[in-house]
């Protein structure tokens, strides 16, 4: 019997940690119908404070974000312009764990690697051609990659590094990117590692990559844009 209520006991404890793992997964779900972030409250929590529902209008659920007009992609060193709408951009977002992008991107323009720390990606390609992939974590380090057509969707797993590039050297590509969080973050992995302030010891970072200190300090002084607006 004892032996029974002990299985019984490490059952229960194994479904726990499973339904903790899986709520922690993602942001945290909504408790109620919304809670639309209020901005101007000093109170620093995981997310946003919650507009007081009284106060809340239709407003707060909408943006005049002009999706389907083309961004500018000429000012971007890599050729892309990311278009996110976030919970910064619509207060209604709070809680409810999605946001959407826009990606522009020039003849032979990309979207570099780059991880979202906070949720997975799922991309339609609008107009163009995109060749995309996404690289598994250690020790494998396996390139998943595919040549996206106009209409074609392709998944990003939460926090591993991707990439979207045109292959085309005529014609632009869009796409639309939603994301399973109400704030995803980018880390862009030349500019985090190249373009940290203060910067990465050159000691560090040519062990790490295995070339001359001198390389790092040229690839240091470059200056590492952000294609994010």
């Amino acid at each position: 019997m004892a032996s029974f209520s002990s299985s019984c006991f490490l059952l229960f404890a194994a479904i726990l940690a499973l339904v903790s793992w899986q709520a922690a997964a993602s942001d945290p779900g909504p408790l109620q119908d919304f809670c639309v972030a209020d901005n101007t409250s000093p109170v620093v929590v995981n997310g946003f404070v919650c507009k007081d529902p009284k106060a809340v209008t239709a407003e707060d659920f909408f943006l005049a974000a002009k999706l389907d007009m083309p961004r500018d992609t000429k000012m971007s060193k890599v050729g892309s312009n990311v278009t996110l709408i976030n919970v910064m951009k619509i207060a209604g977002l709070n809680t409810l764990g999605i946001s959407l992008a826009r990606i522009d991107y020039a003849p032979l323009g990309e979207n570099p690697p780059h991880t979202h720390p906070r949720a997975t990606e799922i991309l339609t390609v609008l107009e163009g051609t995109l060749y995309v992939g996404f690289v598994t974590s250690n020790p494998k380090n396996k390139l998943f990659s595919k040549e996206l057509r106009k209409g074609d969707v392709f998944v990003f797993p939460q926090g591993l590094i991707h990439f979207q590039f045109n292959p085309n050297p005529y014609k632009p590509a869009v796409a639309i990117a939603a994301l399973s969080s109400q704030n995803p973050g980018a880390i862009t992995i030349a500019n985090a590692v190249f373009g940290s302030k203060p910067m990465i010891s050159d000691d560090v970072l040519a062990k790490a990559f295995q070339v001359e200190k001198k390389t790092v300090d040229w690839l240091q002084a470059q200056f590492w844009a952000d294609n994010h607006n």
